[in-house]
C-alpha cells in the first residue's frame, strides 16, 4: 500500500505545482522540480529513490512515441541538416567541452569518466521548452527544429555513454570503433523500430474496440524500445520509429480512434512529464547525503555553476558558426533561406536539460570513478539550466519579437484552403447523388448547406478580412442552435423519455459539433457574443 499512497500523493503534488506555474506563468517543469526539491528536505516524508532502469524504460519511450507520432515529417526532412547538426554534431561537440572543463576543474577524474559526464549532460530535454512554445506562435521551422532536435539527441549521447562506460571497463575504445557501433545501434533501432511499427498498425486495423487500439499502442511503444535495448539496438531510435509510423498511418484510423487514443496519451504523457520532473526534485537530498569528502558547499556550487555555463555556452558556439557560416554554401542557401539571428538565439537558449541525464548519472555502476561527483553535477545541470533558461525562454522570445503576428480573420490561408478543398470534395460527393432515385431526394435536401459551406470558405481564403464578421455571425447562430438542443435532450432525458446511454452518445454528438465550429470558425467571442449565443432553457431543463 505503501508504494500505492506515494503514488497518488505524487500525483496530487503535480496538480498541484502545476496550477501554481500556471499562476506564475511559469513552465510547469521548473516548479515541479523546484517544488520536488522542497519536498524532499520536509521531515518525516519518505525518501522516493528514482530508480534509473525505471526512468529509461517506463518514462522515456511513451514521452518519445508520442512526440514522433504528433512530428510534421516532411517538415523534419527539409530542416534535416539543422536538425542533425544539433542532434548529434552538437551532442558530441557539447561532450568534449564539458570533459575538457570537468577534467580542468578536477584533474584526479580519469578521461573516460570526464567523456561519461559530458555524454549524460549534452542532450537537451525540449519537454520544459515545449511548455513554453506550445503557448507561442513562433515560426513553425523554429519549433520543427527543436522537436527533432529532441527525437534524436538521446540516441547520440546514450550511445556515446555506453562507449565511456566500457572504456573504464576495458581501458580505451578506438574512434573508428565507436563511430561504427554508433551508425549500427542507430541503424539497427531505425530497422527495428520500423518492424515492430507496421506490426501495430496492422494489429490496430484489426482490432474493432477502440480501448483495445489504445492499448496495443501502448504495447508497441513499450515493445519497441525494451526489445530494442535486449537486442544491443537503439531503443530510442526504435520507439522514434515507431512513434513515426504510427503517426503517418494515423489517417488510415476511424476517427473515433484518433479522438479518444489521442485523448488517452495526452493524460499519460502530462503525467509521466509532470512525475518526472517531481521525481528529480524529490533526488536533491540523497545526492548531497553522498558528497561528503567532495569539497565544501561552495566549492561544489562552483563546479555546477561551471558546468552548466559550459552547457550554454557550448551550445551557441556550435550552433552560431552552424547557422550562419552554413549559408556560405549556395545550395544551403537555397534550400534553407537566410537565417534569422532572433531564431539563433531562441534555438540557442532552448537547451534544458531533463530525465535522460539524471537517469543516465543514476545507472552508472557503483565502482565507476568519481560516480557521487558525476550525480551531483548532473543534477546540477539539470537544475540550472532548467530554473535559468526555463523561466527566461518566453520573456525572451517576447523581448526578441520573436512571434507570428495573428493572421487576419483569425485563420491560416492554408487552413482555410484545405477546409475549403475539404468542403468541395463533400460537396461533390452529395451532388453525384442527386440523380439517385433512393438517395436523391434526401441529398437535395443537405446539398445547400455544404454549397454555402465551401462558398464561405472561398471567400475566407480569398478575403480574410471580409469574411471575419460573416464567420462570428455563423459561429454565433450555430452555436446557439446547438446549446437549444443541448438543453432539449436534457428536457427530454429528464422528462423520462430518454436513456442515459442515448443521451451521454447525442451529447458527445453536439460536444464534437460545437468543438468543430469553433476550430473551423474561430472562438474570438467578445463578452456580447457570448450573451447572443445563450438561449434561455426549457422549463423542464430548469426544474431537472
Amino acid at each position: 500500500m505503501e508504494i500505492v499512497e506515494a503514488v497518488l500523493a505524487l500525483m496530487a503534488a503535480c496538480v498541484g505545482f502545476a496550477l501554481v506555474a500556471r499562476h506564475l506563468k511559469l513552465p510547469y517543469a521548473v516548479i515541479l522540480v523546484l517544488g520536488g526539491m522542497v519536498l524532499a528536505f520536509i521531515p518525516g516524508l519518505p525518501a522516493v529513490r528514482l530508480d534509473p532502469e525505471l526512468a529509461l524504460a517506463f518514462f522515456v519511450p511513451p514521452l518519445l512515441q508520442g512526440s514522433a507520432y504528433r512530428t510534421d515529417w516532411r517538415a523534419f526532412r527539409h530542416s534535416l541538416r539543422p536538425i542533425t547538426m544539433l542532434a548529434v554534431g552538437c551532442v558530441l561537440f557539447t561532450a568534449a567541452c564539458i570533459a575538457v572543463v570537468t577534467r580542468w576543474l578536477v584533474p584526479d577524474m580519469p578521461w573516460a569518466a570526464a567523456v561519461a559526464l559530458g555524454a549524460i549532460v549534452a542532450p537537451p530535454d525540449a519537454v520544459a521548452a515545449a511548455a513554453v512554445l506550445q503557448r507561442l506562435r513562433l515560426p513553425r521551422r523554429v519549433v520543427t527544429v527543436l522537436e527533432g532536435e529532441s527525437l534524436i539527441n538521446d540516441a547520440s549521447s546514450l550511445v556515446l555513454y555506453k562507449l565511456a562506460l566500457s572504456a573504464v571497463a576495458v581501458g580505451a575504445v578506438s574512434p573508428l570503433e565507436g563511430l561504427g557501433q554508433f551508425f549500427l545501434l542507430a541503424i539497427g533501432g531505425v530497422a527495428f523500430g520500423w518492424v515492430v511499427g507496421r506490426g501495430a498498425i496492422w494489429a490496430a486495423l484489426r482490432l474493432e474496440d477502440v480501448l483495445l487500439v489504445t492499448v496495443a499502442s501502448f504495447l508497441a511503444c513499450y515493445a519497441s524500445y525494451l526489445m530494442a535495448e535486449a537486442l544491443n539496438l537503439s531503443g530510442v531510435m526504435a520507439v522514434v520509429t515507431t512513434g513515426a509510423v504510427l503517426g503517418r498511418a494515423q489517417h488510415r484510423f476511424s476517427g473515433e480512434v484518433r479522438l479518444e487514443t489521442r485523448t488517452v496519451w495526452e493524460f499519460v504523457e502530462f503525467l509521466l512529464n509532470s512525475l518526472v520532473f517531481i521525481l528529480i526534485g524529490l533526488q536533491l537530498n540523497q545526492i548531497l547525503t553522498r558528497m561528503d569528502g567532495h569539497g565544501s558547499t561552495w566549492h561544489l556550487v562552483g563546479l555546477g555553476a561551471a558546468l552548466a555555463a559550459t552547457l550554454i555556452v557550448s551550445r551557441f558556439i556550435w550552433l552560431v558558426p552552424g547557422a550562419f557560416g552554413a549559408r556560405l554554401i549556395p545550395a544551403v542557401r537555397r534550400h534553407e533561406g537566410d537565417a534569422q539571428w532572433r531564431h539563433v538565439l531562441i534555438i540557442g537558449w532552448s537547451g534544458m536539460r531533463g530525465v535522460v541525464s539524471l537517469a543516465a548519472a543514476l545507472a552508472l555502476p557503483l565502482d565507476f570513478p568519481f560516480r557521487d561527483l558525476i550525480v551531483f553535477l548532473s543534477f546540477a545541470a539539470i537544475l540550472g539550466t532548467l530554473v535559468l533558461q526555463g523561466t527566461t525562454l518566453e520573456p525572451l522570445i517576447r523581448w526578441l519579437r520573436a512571434e507570428e503576428p495573428p493572421h487576419e480573420g483569425g485563420i491560416h490561408p492554408e487552413e482555410a484552403e484545405g477546409r475549403r478543398v475539404a468542403a468541395q470534395a463533400a460537396l461533390e460527393a452529395i451532388e453525384a447523388r442527386l440523380d439517385d432515385p433512393l438517395e436523391g431526394a434526401i441529398a437535395a435536401d443537405v446539398v445547400a448547406e455544404f454549397r454555402d459551406r465551401a462558398s464561405h470558405l472561398h471567400r475566407t481564403a480569398k478575403n480574410r478580412a471580409a469574411a471575419a464578421a460573416e464567420r462570428a455571425a455563423r459561429r454565433n447562430i450555430r452555436l446557439a442552435a446547438l446549446e437549444a438542443s443541448r438543453h432539449a435532450l436534457i428536457a427530454h432525458h429528464t422528462a423520462g423519455h430518454l436513456e442515459a446511454d442515448i443521451m451521454v452518445r447525442l451529447e458527445t454528438e453536439l460536444d464534437l459539433e460545437e468543438l468543430r465550429i469553433r476550430q473551423a470558425l474561430g472562438d474570438e467571442r467578445t463578452e456580447a457574443q457570448k450573451r447572443a449565443a445563450r438561449v434561455k432553457p426549457p422549463a423542464a431543463a430548469r426544474r431537472g
